[in-house]
């Protein structure tokens, strides 16, 4: 059997079509784990991450914390947090918040100590606070770089939220380990094919909202480049 073989039996398979295993519910389960995960990782690093891109402070926590985070074992988390917490929703979110975390907090520092320091000082000279002027004129001035943080999260959450099959819970990741536990490759080949799809879906998704987010001038800019550097 080859791969268009298995493909084609596992998408018209009827099971994939209703029920619990249907491909439908498992990319929602799959979505769920991922939109929780981001959302707690959001929370806890973009307010920190503007706030050390705005003082300065930090900087050096915040590259040891991201490359710590990119040596931590995703599948020991797991373990861990099952040990500790039991098997449930925690087990799973614990080492993607750990892996979606990081790159939020880099790209929320990086994007503020970005912002003109001219532009800054004009704000607070004209009787902002620096509340305001993080708020008002920081922000907006990151957010490209902050939605290329979430879009590398994103994509990461997309493609590790699978180990939530190794506790038990759904996702697409039923698919590939319960494939492979029984000897179903089309199952293992269709629901890592799946898995691919939804980052690919991803990536497409923040290259239009990073573009979008770009003041008119720079997105004039890279427009005028796009055929230079085609060539």
């Amino acid at each position: 059997m080859n791969w268009y073989d298995w493909l084609h039996t596992f998408f018209t398979a009827p099971a994939r079509q209703s029920g619990p295993d249907a491909i439908g519910h498992r990319i929602a389960e799959h979505l769920v784990f991922c939109g929780e995960a981001l959302a707690w990782s959001a929370l806890l690093a973009v307010p920190l991450g503007l706030l050390i891109g705005y003082t300065g402070r930090g900087t050096f926590a915040v590259t040891a914390l991201t490359g710590a985070a990119r040596a931590l074992p995703t599948l020991g988390l797991v373990t861990l947090a099952v040990l500790l917490a039991g098997v449930g929703d925690t087990a799973v979110l614990v080492p993607l918040v750990a892996l979606a975390a990081p790159p939020l907090l880099v790209a929320a520092a990086e994007g503020v100590r970005g912002t003109d320091p001219e532009v800054r000082d004009a704000a607070l000279g004209i009787g902002l606070t620096h509340v305001q002027v993080l708020r008002q004129v920081c922000l907006p001035a990151a957010l490209p770089t902050l939605l290329a943080g979430l879009r590398t999260a994103t994509v990461q959450t997309v493609a590790t939220a699978t180990v939530a099959a190794y506790v038990g819970l759904g996702g697409l990741g039923r698919y590939v380990v319960d494939g492979l536990a029984t000897r179903d490759y089309p199952a293992t080949v269709g629901g890592a094919l799946l898995v691919v799809l939804l980052a690919v879906a991803a990536q497409l998704l923040f290259a239009v909202l990073i573009r979008l987010a770009l003041p008119p001038g720079a997105r004039a800019r890279r427009s005028d480049r796009a055929p230079k550097e085609s060539t």
